[in-house]
């Protein structure tokens, strides 16, 4: 009597596809941000190298969405769907292959089992063929090419940059600490074996757990991106005096702030985000005043020296390291409204001699640029290079523009706008 075929997710292997599936669908299908979908799909899967396979491969093929839908369609006589379950398990066995470097057969093997009673045969089929040209140098270009929404906009809005900011995006980035002791910058460096581009700053190759690494547990450092790291620079040594963190939440450049000498009100309206924030204040040992309430709602007791406002945006500038904000609609005016609203209650709360930032984690001139320049109640104070890492450089208004297409040589940066004023 033959034995039962095994069920498909018994084949090991098969349960991190099946999540990355279900990932790239939820981005694609429902517009779910990547690392919201993650935390209820991944939960399911026992293994953490499982769990960083699957979200590597969906980060993969988000990150090249386009380039893998042109081989596929080079590859088939009829054009699948946008939305056919046989085209989306096609772009994950490619990633694996021509990104991610897996041998083709065990991509095989745990692919297709995610098309039982499906075209199967098609797929190894097309699966075939792509790689077959792509050794005949028909495979992915050098830098992903951007989503066509996406290109039109930044094709307007950075001329001269497009190009260079999808060559960023080519591969995921590096990994970007922020010390709680700015003066021990090189020790920390040499201990992690990194580098590091600006005081306070190490960088390493991404590699393991971020749990594993030294320092995690004492507390001596936390992840932030480079770019994300200026806004907070811009105030300087706070010297014990006051400022208000907005929409502070998860709080990396609140705990900048404090351990600058600042006494930092952290406010954020999201008591998810918040909880998130304590831990990170408390792993590292530093003391802020955390309030949970909508910014447009809550009025300070008093003024402040410094406020700070990450504003809610669009996080186009993350795209190396979060690819799926490329294919998820934005209600950019929606946002810029918020923006302009929130700048107009921050700038209510300092003091006379008090300074204001602005920065969002963005791509998009109408959330940076454009709000910027509409901030007439506020006199503008110009950033110098000498606030910013090395490599970068203000814009002639004095403002701070990063894009992914930057510091190439050392690893690239996200796409960051940031603006500062007094009264």
């Amino acid at each position: 009597m033959a034995r039962p075929s095994p069920q498909s997710d018994d084949l090991h292997g098969v349960p991190a596809r099946r999540a990355a599936l279900r990932l790239l669908d939820a981005v694609l299908r429902r517009g779910d941000p990547l690392d919201q979908a993650a935390l209820p799909v991944l939960r399911a899967i026992e293994r953490g190298d499982d769990r960083a396979l699957a979200l590597a491969i969906a980060q993969e093929a988000l990150r090249w969405l386009p380039d893998l839908d042109r081989l596929i369609d080079g590859a088939t006589r009829q054009i699948l769907p946008e939305d056919a379950k046989a085209r989306t398990v096609l772009r994950l066995m490619l990633a694996q292959a021509l990104r991610l470097g897996l041998p083709p057969h065990a991509v095989i093997a745990t692919g297709l089992p995610l098309l039982m009673g499906g075209p199967r045969r098609l797929a190894h089929g097309v699966f075939s063929a792509v790689l077959k040209g792509a050794n005949d140098k028909g495979g992915l270009p050098a830098s992903p090419t951007l989503p066509a929404a996406t290109l039109e906009r930044w094709s307007t809005a950075w001329p001269d940059r497009v190009e260079a900011i999808a060559k960023g995006l080519a591969v995921p980035p590096p990994l970007d600490l922020s010390l709680r002791d700015p003066a021990r910058t090189t020790e920390w460096a040499e201990r992690l074996g990194g580098t590091s581009l600006a005081p306070g700053h190490v960088r390493l190759a991404r590699s393991g757990a971020i749990e594993q690494l030294e320092g995690f547990a004492e507390g001596a450092w936390w992840v932030q991106d480079l770019a994300a790291s200026v806004p907070a620079r811009l105030l300087g040594p706070g010297e014990g005096r006051r400022v208000l963190d907005l929409c502070a939440a998860p709080g990396g450049k609140t705990m900048q702030l404090a351990a600058a000498g600042w006494q930092v009100t952290a406010l954020d309206k999201s008591a998810r985000r918040l909880e998130r924030l304590k831990e990170n204040v408390a792993r590292v040992g530093l003391s802020v005043e955390v309030i949970a309430a909508d910014a447009m709602q809550w009025r300070p007791s008093e003024l402040y020296d410094a406020v700070l406002l990450d504003a809610p945006c669009s996080a186009t500038g993350t795209c190396r390291r979060h690819p799926d904000v490329l294919h998820r609609l934005i209600d950019q005016t929606g946002l810029e409204d918020l923006q302009r609203a929130l700048l107009e209650r921050a700038s209510g709360a300092i003091r006379a001699d008090g300074r204001l930032v602005y920065a969002v984690c963005s791509l998009e001139p109408g959330e940076g640029e454009a709000q910027a320049a509409w901030v007439k109640a506020l006199g503008p104070v110009p950033i110098t290079a000498d606030q910013l890492p090395a490599g970068l450089t203000p814009t002639p208004e004095g403002w701070f523009r990063s894009d992914p297409g930057m510091l190439p040589e050392q690893g690239g940066i996200d796409g960051f706008f940031a603006a500062m004023w007094g009264k």
